[in-house]
């Protein structure tokens, strides 16, 4: 079966039909001409606080995903990355956090892990091809500059910047949309235009910000050094699994719950030519 007889075979519409009908209004229109469901599954993805299962949906153009309300029925805050802009990094196994990768855009950047080593595999190869063919097929070149990844709140008790504020319940965290650093109030009372993730001026820590400020007033061919070694060291060392630099993560509050928190897990499904061609014939 080719991958024309893909775009209109009626098992495709109908599996894209039913990702639209499980976001129901929540969610954008997803069937347009040329558009194919490549595979889906559950994924954990670190946010901001901790880390939570999410329902992915990769399309070959798309990447799609959203909050678990009912196990393959109602997903909600629906997340869509045009591949185009995506970069894959794999990461070391970490104690708990196995099978991961870091998911990367211009505008926003995140970590996921999966189950087991295969399905890491088998996700990140699928992206990819899907990647490769779009830039191939546009002629496109691939985006070079990514959303740092955000370090969880878990991680830093006290400010990444000055290193002596102790974070409470007053003393709020935040993060540097930047370099991902969790900063104090006062470590990160500048903002900056990041036109790639805004269009107003987002929080910046002080470091980037002067940084920032510095590379706006030089020759568009000269350099600047970047922020103190051991902060952006430690940042690179912690970067690994973090939450996206968007100015809000609106995939926090839905908590899953105990039913869907103690279901089996169950093995993502790529469609491939066989089964797409399988299923046209018993259409037909």
């Amino acid at each position: 079966m080719s991958i024309k007889d893909t775009f209109n075979s009626e098992a495709n519409a109908r599996r894209i039909a039913m990702v639209e009908s499980c976001f129901g209004s929540s969610g954008q229109p997803l069937a347009v001409p040329g558009r194919v469901l490549v595979g889906e599954g559950v994924l954990t993805k670190m946010c901001r606080k901790k880390p939570k299962a999410r329902q992915f949906f990769l399309f070959n153009d798309i990447l799609v995903y959203g909050n678990i309300v009912i196990n393959k029925k109602k997903y909600n805050k629906q997340h869509i990355i045009p591949l185009e802009e995506v970069k894959l990094e794999s990461l070391e196994d970490d104690g708990q956090f196995r099978n991961g990768w870091l998911i990367r855009t211009a505008s926003k950047s995140f970590a996921v892990y999966a189950a087991t080593s295969t399905e890491k595999q088998e996700w990140m190869a699928h992206i990819n091809k899907c990647i490769e063919d779009l830039l191939r097929k546009s002629g496109k070149k691939a985006v070079e500059v990514h959303a740092a990844v955000w370090v969880p709140d878990s991680e830093a008790a006290v400010c990444m910047h000055c290193k002596k504020t102790q974070f409470t319940v007053l003393n709020r965290r935040h993060h540097c949309r930047k370099c991902g650093a969790v900063v104090c109030g006062p470590c990160s009372n500048k903002r900056f235009l990041l036109p790639n993730q805004s269009s107003k001026p987002l929080r910046v820590c002080l470091n980037c910000y002067d940084t920032l400020s510095r590379a706006k007033t030089r020759p568009p061919n000269s350099t600047v050094s970047s922020p103190d070694g051991s902060f952006t060291k430690d940042l690179k060392e912690r970067n690994g699994s973090g939450e996206s630099s968007g100015e809000e993560d609106s995939d926090e509050d839905e908590e899953p719950n105990r039913s869907q928190q103690e279901s089996t897990h169950d093995e993502p499904k790529f469609y491939g030519v066989s089964e797409g061609a399988e299923e046209n014939k018993q259409d037909k």
